[in-house]
Protein backbone atom coordinates (compact mmCIF):
# COMPACT_ATOMS: atom_id res chain seq x y z
CA UNK A 1 0.00 0.00 0.00
CA UNK A 2 1.21 3.47 -0.61
CA UNK A 3 1.91 4.55 3.36
CA UNK A 4 4.06 7.71 3.81
CA UNK A 5 5.44 6.56 7.24
CA UNK A 6 8.01 8.27 8.31
CA UNK A 7 10.64 7.77 10.45
CA UNK A 8 8.91 9.91 13.39
CA UNK A 9 5.72 8.12 13.56
CA UNK A 10 8.72 5.02 14.02
CA UNK A 11 10.42 6.48 16.66
CA UNK A 12 6.53 7.05 17.87
CA UNK A 13 5.35 2.94 17.83
CA UNK A 14 9.18 1.90 19.16
CA UNK A 15 9.00 4.50 22.22
CA UNK A 16 5.46 3.75 23.21
CA UNK A 17 5.60 0.28 23.15
CA UNK A 18 9.01 0.73 25.30
CA UNK A 19 11.36 -1.47 23.19
CA UNK A 20 14.47 -0.82 20.72
CA UNK A 21 15.44 -0.95 16.79
CA UNK A 22 17.04 -4.86 16.66
CA UNK A 23 18.34 -6.45 13.63
CA UNK A 24 15.28 -8.55 14.09
CA UNK A 25 12.88 -5.83 13.95
CA UNK A 26 10.54 -8.40 15.95
CA UNK A 27 12.08 -7.27 19.29
CA UNK A 28 11.15 -3.59 18.58
CA UNK A 29 7.31 -4.69 19.82
CA UNK A 30 8.65 -5.66 23.13
CA UNK A 31 6.53 -8.91 22.91
CA UNK A 32 6.72 -12.23 24.67
CA UNK A 33 5.43 -14.64 21.43
CA UNK A 34 2.17 -16.61 22.31
CA UNK A 35 2.94 -20.31 22.87
CA UNK A 36 -0.71 -21.45 21.70
CA UNK A 37 -3.58 -20.32 19.85
CA UNK A 38 -6.13 -19.50 21.98
CA UNK A 39 -9.09 -21.82 23.71
CA UNK A 40 -12.60 -21.56 22.98
CA UNK A 41 -13.61 -22.39 26.45
CA UNK A 42 -11.74 -19.35 27.38
CA UNK A 43 -13.92 -16.87 25.23
CA UNK A 44 -15.04 -13.75 26.50
CA UNK A 45 -16.81 -11.52 24.28
CA UNK A 46 -15.48 -8.47 25.86
CA UNK A 47 -12.13 -9.60 25.52
CA UNK A 48 -12.24 -12.18 22.48
CA UNK A 49 -8.46 -11.93 21.67
CA UNK A 50 -5.71 -13.71 23.67
CA UNK A 51 -2.48 -11.31 23.40
CA UNK A 52 0.73 -10.96 25.19
CA UNK A 53 1.22 -9.71 28.26
CA UNK A 54 0.68 -5.50 28.23
CA UNK A 55 -1.48 -5.04 25.20
CA UNK A 56 -4.80 -4.37 25.59
CA UNK A 57 -7.87 -4.28 23.23
CA UNK A 58 -11.57 -2.64 22.98
CA UNK A 59 -14.05 -1.81 20.28
CA UNK A 60 -13.61 1.21 17.84
CA UNK A 61 -17.09 0.12 16.43
CA UNK A 62 -19.29 -2.65 15.86
CA UNK A 63 -22.95 -3.59 15.50
CA UNK A 64 -24.52 -1.76 18.66
CA UNK A 65 -23.04 1.22 17.38
CA UNK A 66 -24.15 0.78 13.05
CA UNK A 67 -26.47 -2.26 12.40
CA UNK A 68 -26.67 -2.35 8.98
CA UNK A 69 -28.37 -5.86 8.95
CA UNK A 70 -30.77 -6.40 11.39
CA UNK A 71 -33.22 -9.96 12.03
CA UNK A 72 -29.84 -11.85 13.30
CA UNK A 73 -27.87 -11.16 10.20
CA UNK A 74 -24.06 -10.22 10.93
CA UNK A 75 -22.61 -7.25 9.26
CA UNK A 76 -19.50 -9.45 8.48
CA UNK A 77 -16.90 -6.19 8.66
CA UNK A 78 -13.96 -6.96 6.72
CA UNK A 79 -11.17 -4.66 5.29
CA UNK A 80 -9.87 -1.62 6.46
CA UNK A 81 -7.78 1.66 6.04
CA UNK A 82 -8.16 5.06 6.68
CA UNK A 83 -7.76 8.55 4.38
CA UNK A 84 -4.07 7.87 4.64
CA UNK A 85 -2.71 11.27 2.83
CA UNK A 86 -5.01 14.52 2.19
CA UNK A 87 -6.74 16.87 4.55
CA UNK A 88 -7.08 15.15 8.45
CA UNK A 89 -5.49 12.13 7.19
CA UNK A 90 -5.49 9.63 9.44
CA UNK A 91 -9.22 10.28 11.10
CA UNK A 92 -11.50 8.05 8.97
CA UNK A 93 -11.17 4.45 9.27
CA UNK A 94 -13.27 2.93 6.50
CA UNK A 95 -14.25 -0.30 6.52
CA UNK A 96 -16.12 -3.14 4.06
CA UNK A 97 -18.72 -5.27 4.93
CA UNK A 98 -18.65 -9.02 3.08
CA UNK A 99 -22.50 -9.72 3.36
CA UNK A 100 -23.37 -12.05 0.42
CA UNK A 101 -26.78 -11.64 -2.02
CA UNK A 102 -29.38 -12.70 -1.51
CA UNK A 103 -28.74 -12.65 2.42
CA UNK A 104 -27.27 -8.84 1.95
CA UNK A 105 -31.06 -7.42 0.64
CA UNK A 106 -32.91 -5.52 0.26
CA UNK A 107 -30.05 -3.36 1.82
CA UNK A 108 -26.78 -4.87 -0.46
CA UNK A 109 -23.24 -4.39 -0.15
CA UNK A 110 -21.65 -1.70 2.37
CA UNK A 111 -18.85 0.42 2.75
CA UNK A 112 -19.37 2.19 6.21
CA UNK A 113 -16.73 4.51 8.08
CA UNK A 114 -16.20 5.54 10.98
CA UNK A 115 -14.92 9.11 12.82
CA UNK A 116 -11.79 7.68 15.00
CA UNK A 117 -12.34 10.99 17.00
CA UNK A 118 -15.63 10.89 17.69
CA UNK A 119 -16.71 7.31 17.52
CA UNK A 120 -19.28 7.72 14.93
CA UNK A 121 -19.98 5.45 12.71
CA UNK A 122 -21.90 6.07 9.21
CA UNK A 123 -22.43 4.28 6.18
CA UNK A 124 -20.45 5.77 2.94
CA UNK A 125 -22.05 3.45 0.14
CA UNK A 126 -24.78 0.72 -0.49
CA UNK A 127 -26.29 -0.45 -2.78
CA UNK A 128 -28.74 -3.79 -3.59
CA UNK A 129 -26.07 -4.89 -6.25
CA UNK A 130 -23.08 -5.06 -4.51
CA UNK A 131 -22.07 -8.58 -3.81
CA UNK A 132 -19.76 -9.83 -0.81
CA UNK A 133 -17.78 -6.69 -0.72
CA UNK A 134 -13.94 -7.49 0.29
CA UNK A 135 -10.69 -5.15 -0.26
CA UNK A 136 -10.51 -1.65 0.62
CA UNK A 137 -7.61 0.92 -0.52
CA UNK A 138 -7.08 4.61 0.16
CA UNK A 139 -5.51 5.84 -3.44
CA UNK A 140 -1.73 8.46 -3.25
CA UNK A 141 -4.80 10.41 -5.19
CA UNK A 142 -7.08 10.78 -2.48
CA UNK A 143 -10.00 8.41 -3.67
CA UNK A 144 -10.87 5.17 -1.87
CA UNK A 145 -11.69 1.37 -3.99
CA UNK A 146 -13.41 -1.52 -2.83
CA UNK A 147 -14.60 -4.43 -5.13
CA UNK A 148 -16.38 -7.63 -5.18
CA UNK A 149 -15.14 -11.35 -4.18
CA UNK A 150 -17.39 -13.16 -6.58
CA UNK A 151 -16.22 -14.68 -10.08
CA UNK A 152 -16.52 -11.65 -12.82
CA UNK A 153 -16.43 -8.97 -9.69
CA UNK A 154 -15.91 -5.58 -10.42
CA UNK A 155 -13.85 -2.71 -8.60
CA UNK A 156 -15.00 0.58 -7.64
CA UNK A 157 -13.54 4.07 -7.29
CA UNK A 158 -15.03 6.59 -4.90
CA UNK A 159 -14.73 10.15 -4.70
CA UNK A 160 -15.52 11.64 -1.60
CA UNK A 161 -16.57 15.70 -0.66
CA UNK A 162 -14.72 17.39 1.45
CA UNK A 163 -16.02 16.21 4.65
CA UNK A 164 -14.73 12.46 3.69
CA UNK A 165 -17.82 10.79 5.20
CA UNK A 166 -19.88 11.56 2.17
CA UNK A 167 -19.62 9.47 -1.44
CA UNK A 168 -19.88 12.19 -4.35
CA UNK A 169 -19.52 9.17 -7.05
CA UNK A 170 -18.48 5.88 -6.99
CA UNK A 171 -17.24 4.40 -10.30
CA UNK A 172 -16.73 1.08 -11.86
CA UNK A 173 -13.53 0.96 -12.97
CA UNK A 174 -13.76 -1.92 -15.57
CA UNK A 175 -10.19 -1.73 -17.19
CA UNK A 176 -8.73 -3.14 -13.92
CA UNK A 177 -9.73 -6.45 -14.70
CA UNK A 178 -13.33 -8.67 -13.86
CA UNK A 179 -11.81 -10.85 -11.41
CA UNK A 180 -12.75 -12.30 -7.83
CA UNK A 181 -11.00 -9.63 -6.06
CA UNK A 182 -10.00 -9.42 -2.43
CA UNK A 183 -6.81 -7.86 -2.04
CA UNK A 184 -6.07 -4.22 -3.53
CA UNK A 185 -2.59 -2.85 -3.35
CA UNK A 186 -0.84 -0.06 -5.19
CA UNK A 187 3.13 1.14 -5.56
CA UNK A 188 4.20 4.47 -5.36
CA UNK A 189 4.15 4.74 -9.41
CA UNK A 190 0.58 3.89 -9.38
CA UNK A 191 0.43 0.83 -10.23
CA UNK A 192 -2.55 -1.56 -9.18
CA UNK A 193 -1.89 -5.07 -7.76
CA UNK A 194 -4.58 -7.96 -7.48
CA UNK A 195 -5.65 -11.05 -7.01
CA UNK A 196 -7.90 -13.72 -8.16
CA UNK A 197 -9.48 -15.10 -5.31
CA UNK A 198 -9.76 -18.87 -6.43
CA UNK A 199 -8.72 -22.06 -6.14
CA UNK A 200 -6.88 -22.84 -9.83
CA UNK A 201 -4.91 -25.15 -8.95
CA UNK A 202 -7.87 -27.32 -8.65
CA UNK A 203 -10.87 -25.77 -9.87
CA UNK A 204 -9.92 -24.79 -13.15
CA UNK A 205 -12.05 -23.23 -15.90
CA UNK A 206 -13.45 -24.59 -19.20
CA UNK A 207 -12.02 -28.17 -18.65
CA UNK A 208 -8.43 -26.89 -18.14
CA UNK A 209 -6.66 -27.48 -14.48
CA UNK A 210 -4.98 -25.51 -13.79
CA UNK A 211 -6.79 -22.13 -14.46
CA UNK A 212 -7.25 -19.01 -12.40
CA UNK A 213 -6.37 -18.00 -9.26
CA UNK A 214 -3.60 -15.77 -10.19
CA UNK A 215 -2.30 -12.11 -9.64
CA UNK A 216 -2.25 -9.08 -11.64
CA UNK A 217 -0.67 -5.80 -12.27
CA UNK A 218 -2.86 -2.98 -13.88
CA UNK A 219 -0.75 -0.15 -15.17
CA UNK A 220 -2.80 2.87 -15.94
CA UNK A 221 -1.90 4.63 -19.18
CA UNK A 222 -2.25 8.05 -16.68
CA UNK A 223 -1.01 7.65 -13.20
CA UNK A 224 -4.06 8.38 -10.79
CA UNK A 225 -6.83 7.27 -13.49
CA UNK A 226 -7.82 3.74 -13.54
CA UNK A 227 -10.29 4.58 -16.58
CA UNK A 228 -7.96 2.91 -18.90
CA UNK A 229 -4.50 1.14 -18.92
CA UNK A 230 -3.22 -2.63 -19.13
CA UNK A 231 -3.54 -5.02 -17.52
CA UNK A 232 -1.02 -7.83 -16.64
CA UNK A 233 -0.74 -11.27 -15.34
CA UNK A 234 2.41 -13.03 -13.31
CA UNK A 235 4.11 -16.14 -14.86
CA UNK A 236 6.70 -18.24 -12.87
CA UNK A 237 9.02 -20.41 -14.07
CA UNK A 238 9.82 -22.67 -11.30
CA UNK A 239 7.63 -25.49 -9.11
CA UNK A 240 5.18 -24.64 -6.81
CA UNK A 241 4.88 -20.73 -8.35
CA UNK A 242 8.11 -20.00 -6.98
CA UNK A 243 11.13 -19.19 -9.37
CA UNK A 244 11.55 -16.79 -12.10
CA UNK A 245 8.74 -14.46 -12.91
CA UNK A 246 7.64 -12.04 -15.50
CA UNK A 247 4.57 -10.07 -15.75
CA UNK A 248 2.83 -11.38 -19.09
CA UNK A 249 -0.02 -9.70 -21.46
CA UNK A 250 -1.64 -7.34 -21.94
CA UNK A 251 -4.36 -9.59 -21.55
CA UNK A 252 -8.47 -9.18 -21.46
CA UNK A 253 -9.32 -7.63 -18.23
CA UNK A 254 -13.09 -8.72 -19.04
CA UNK A 255 -12.01 -12.17 -19.11
CA UNK A 256 -9.16 -11.93 -16.99
CA UNK A 257 -9.27 -14.99 -15.47
CA UNK A 258 -9.13 -17.10 -18.62
CA UNK A 259 -6.94 -14.68 -20.63
CA UNK A 260 -4.06 -14.84 -18.37
CA UNK A 261 -4.09 -18.66 -17.86
CA UNK A 262 -3.89 -18.75 -21.55
CA UNK A 263 -1.00 -16.13 -21.48
CA UNK A 264 0.83 -18.36 -18.83
CA UNK A 265 -0.09 -16.85 -15.60
CA UNK A 266 0.61 -18.80 -12.74
CA UNK A 267 -2.53 -20.59 -11.19
CA UNK A 268 -2.05 -20.40 -7.30
CA UNK A 269 -4.95 -21.63 -4.26
CA UNK A 270 -6.83 -18.93 -3.94
CA UNK A 271 -4.17 -15.71 -3.50
CA UNK A 272 -6.23 -13.42 -1.00
CA UNK A 273 -4.39 -10.29 -0.12
CA UNK A 274 -1.65 -8.37 -0.97
CA UNK A 275 0.89 -6.01 0.80
CA UNK A 276 4.33 -3.78 -0.67
CA UNK A 277 6.67 -2.64 1.38
CA UNK A 278 9.84 -1.84 -0.02
CA UNK A 279 10.60 -3.26 -3.75
CA UNK A 280 8.88 -6.82 -2.11
CA UNK A 281 5.11 -7.44 -3.30
CA UNK A 282 3.94 -10.09 -0.22
CA UNK A 283 0.98 -12.36 -1.54
CA UNK A 284 -1.07 -14.47 1.18
CA UNK A 285 -2.13 -17.57 -0.27
CA UNK A 286 -5.14 -19.21 1.68
CA UNK A 287 -4.91 -22.73 0.48
CA UNK A 288 -1.87 -25.38 0.10
CA UNK A 289 -1.90 -26.85 -3.37
CA UNK A 290 -3.64 -30.34 -2.61
CA UNK A 291 -1.58 -32.30 -4.26
CA UNK A 292 -2.13 -35.84 -3.31
CA UNK A 293 -0.70 -39.28 -4.04
CA UNK A 294 -3.43 -41.57 -4.91
CA UNK A 295 -3.22 -45.33 -3.49
CA UNK A 296 -5.59 -48.17 -4.69
CA UNK A 297 -7.36 -49.80 -1.74
CA UNK A 298 -10.04 -52.41 -3.02
CA UNK A 299 -10.63 -50.69 -6.17
CA UNK A 300 -11.00 -47.37 -4.53
CA UNK A 301 -8.46 -44.61 -4.23
CA UNK A 302 -7.48 -43.08 -0.75
CA UNK A 303 -5.82 -40.05 -0.75
CA UNK A 304 -3.17 -38.43 1.59
CA UNK A 305 -3.50 -35.02 3.40
CA UNK A 306 -2.17 -32.11 1.44
CA UNK A 307 1.21 -30.89 2.22
CA UNK A 308 0.28 -27.73 3.44
CA UNK A 309 -2.48 -24.97 4.15
CA UNK A 310 -1.63 -22.21 3.11
CA UNK A 311 1.79 -19.83 2.93
CA UNK A 312 2.95 -15.85 1.59
CA UNK A 313 4.67 -15.46 -1.17
CA UNK A 314 7.49 -12.68 -1.90
CA UNK A 315 8.03 -10.77 -5.29
CA UNK A 316 10.75 -8.67 -5.52
CA UNK A 317 9.44 -6.55 -7.93
CA UNK A 318 12.71 -5.61 -9.30
CA UNK A 319 14.18 -9.09 -10.21
CA UNK A 320 10.82 -10.37 -9.96
CA UNK A 321 11.81 -13.23 -8.20
CA UNK A 322 9.37 -15.42 -6.33
CA UNK A 323 9.99 -16.89 -3.18
CA UNK A 324 8.23 -18.92 -0.17
CA UNK A 325 8.46 -15.96 2.31
CA UNK A 326 6.53 -18.33 5.34
CA UNK A 327 5.30 -21.51 5.12
CA UNK A 328 4.40 -24.32 7.40
CA UNK A 329 6.86 -26.58 7.54
CA UNK A 330 9.92 -24.36 6.39
CA UNK A 331 9.99 -21.71 9.04
CA UNK A 332 6.55 -22.04 10.60
CA UNK A 333 5.17 -24.91 12.54
CA UNK A 334 1.96 -26.91 10.42
CA UNK A 335 -1.20 -26.73 12.34
CA UNK A 336 -2.07 -29.95 13.72
CA UNK A 337 -5.86 -30.10 15.19
CA UNK A 338 -7.22 -27.81 17.79
CA UNK A 339 -6.36 -26.07 21.00
CA UNK A 340 -7.08 -28.43 24.05
CA UNK A 341 -7.30 -31.36 21.95
CA UNK A 342 -4.87 -34.07 22.36
CA UNK A 343 -1.87 -34.19 19.69
CA UNK A 344 -2.66 -30.07 18.99
CA UNK A 345 -0.12 -28.37 17.76
CA UNK A 346 -0.61 -24.16 17.09
CA UNK A 347 0.81 -23.59 13.50
CA UNK A 348 0.06 -21.56 10.41
CA UNK A 349 -2.67 -22.00 8.46
CA UNK A 350 -5.17 -20.70 6.08
CA UNK A 351 -3.23 -16.80 6.18
CA UNK A 352 -5.81 -14.56 4.78
CA UNK A 353 -4.78 -10.76 5.29
CA UNK A 354 -1.74 -8.73 5.38
CA UNK A 355 -0.72 -5.70 6.71
CA UNK A 356 2.47 -4.09 6.64
CA UNK A 357 4.06 -2.79 10.76
CA UNK A 358 5.50 0.30 11.30
CA UNK A 359 8.71 -1.39 11.84
CA UNK A 360 8.80 -2.97 8.37
CA UNK A 361 7.81 -6.46 9.02
CA UNK A 362 4.55 -8.38 7.68
CA UNK A 363 1.54 -9.02 10.09
CA UNK A 364 -0.84 -11.68 8.89
CA UNK A 365 -3.98 -13.27 9.92
CA UNK A 366 -5.69 -16.61 9.65
CA UNK A 367 -9.04 -17.49 7.73
CA UNK A 368 -9.48 -19.89 10.04
CA UNK A 369 -10.42 -20.87 13.61
CA UNK A 370 -8.96 -20.26 15.95
CA UNK A 371 -7.72 -17.17 14.04
CA UNK A 372 -3.77 -16.39 14.82
CA UNK A 373 -2.03 -13.10 13.41
CA UNK A 374 1.18 -13.59 13.08
CA UNK A 375 4.38 -11.80 12.58
CA UNK A 376 7.25 -11.96 10.38
CA UNK A 377 10.57 -10.59 10.25
CA UNK A 378 11.83 -9.11 7.12
CA UNK A 379 15.22 -10.57 7.64
CA UNK A 380 15.61 -13.88 4.88
CA UNK A 381 17.53 -16.63 4.94
CA UNK A 382 19.16 -17.33 1.37
CA UNK A 383 15.88 -19.16 -0.22
CA UNK A 384 13.84 -15.79 0.43
CA UNK A 385 12.28 -17.01 3.95
CA UNK A 386 11.74 -15.06 7.14
CA UNK A 387 13.96 -16.03 9.83
CA UNK A 388 11.51 -15.52 12.56
CA UNK A 389 7.84 -15.48 12.15
CA UNK A 390 6.13 -15.55 15.77
CA UNK A 391 2.57 -15.96 17.53
CA UNK A 392 1.36 -12.50 17.97
CA UNK A 393 -2.75 -12.83 18.81
CA UNK A 394 -5.59 -15.55 19.04
CA UNK A 395 -9.34 -15.37 18.35
CA UNK A 396 -10.92 -17.75 21.04
CA UNK A 397 -14.27 -16.44 19.69
CA UNK A 398 -15.49 -19.95 18.47
CA UNK A 399 -17.61 -19.27 15.24
CA UNK A 400 -15.76 -15.94 14.22
CA UNK A 401 -12.57 -15.34 12.09
CA UNK A 402 -10.28 -12.04 12.16
CA UNK A 403 -10.16 -9.85 9.16
CA UNK A 404 -8.79 -6.60 8.05
CA UNK A 405 -5.78 -6.13 10.31
CA UNK A 406 -4.49 -2.82 9.62
CA UNK A 407 -2.28 -0.19 10.94
CA UNK A 408 -3.25 3.45 10.48
CA UNK A 409 0.14 5.30 9.34
CA UNK A 410 -0.66 8.55 11.46
CA UNK A 411 -1.25 6.69 14.30
CA UNK A 412 1.04 3.30 14.30
CA UNK A 413 0.59 2.11 17.79
CA UNK A 414 -2.38 0.56 17.75
CA UNK A 415 -3.72 -2.46 15.09
CA UNK A 416 -7.41 -2.52 13.70
CA UNK A 417 -8.53 -6.33 13.20
CA UNK A 418 -12.36 -6.71 12.58
CA UNK A 419 -13.90 -9.64 13.85
CA UNK A 420 -16.85 -11.42 11.72
CA UNK A 421 -19.56 -13.56 12.10
CA UNK A 422 -19.04 -13.91 15.57
CA UNK A 423 -20.92 -16.30 18.08
CA UNK A 424 -22.20 -13.37 19.98
CA UNK A 425 -25.48 -11.57 19.14
CA UNK A 426 -24.69 -8.27 17.29
CA UNK A 427 -20.65 -9.22 17.97
CA UNK A 428 -19.01 -8.34 14.43
CA UNK A 429 -17.07 -5.19 15.27
CA UNK A 430 -13.73 -3.46 13.97
CA UNK A 431 -11.20 -3.82 17.31
CA UNK A 432 -8.42 -1.88 18.31
CA UNK A 433 -5.49 -3.67 19.91
CA UNK A 434 -2.68 -1.95 21.74
CA UNK A 435 -0.11 -1.39 24.31
CA UNK A 436 -2.41 1.55 25.57
CA UNK A 437 -5.85 1.36 27.01
CA UNK A 438 -8.33 2.37 25.02
CA UNK A 439 -12.04 2.77 25.25
CA UNK A 440 -15.07 1.64 23.49
CA UNK A 441 -17.22 4.11 21.92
Amino acid sequence: MFRPLSVVFMTVLITLAGGSVTAEGLKSYNFKPLDESARWTDWNPASPWKLPRGYTQWIVAGERQLNIYDKGRNDWHDMNTVNETGPRHGRFLYRTHEVQLPESLPEGGSVSVVDLKTGEATLLVQDSSYNSLDGIRWTPWGTLLFAEEIEGGRLFEILLDEDLVTARDVIDRPAVGRLAHEGIELDRAGNLYLVDEYRGRTSGCRGVVPCGGGIYKFVPDVAGDLSSGKLYSLKVTGADGVGQGEWVGPIDPQSARISASQAGGQSYQRPEDLEVIGNTLYVAITEGPRDTAAVPTSGQLVYTEELYEGRVIAIDLKSMQVSNFVKPGINVPVEIGYPGDEGHQTGFDSVDNLAEAPTGDLLMIEDNSPSDIWIASQHTNEFGASRKVSLFASLSDPQAEGSGIYFNPHDPSVLYVNVQHSAAEDGDATWAISRHAGESK
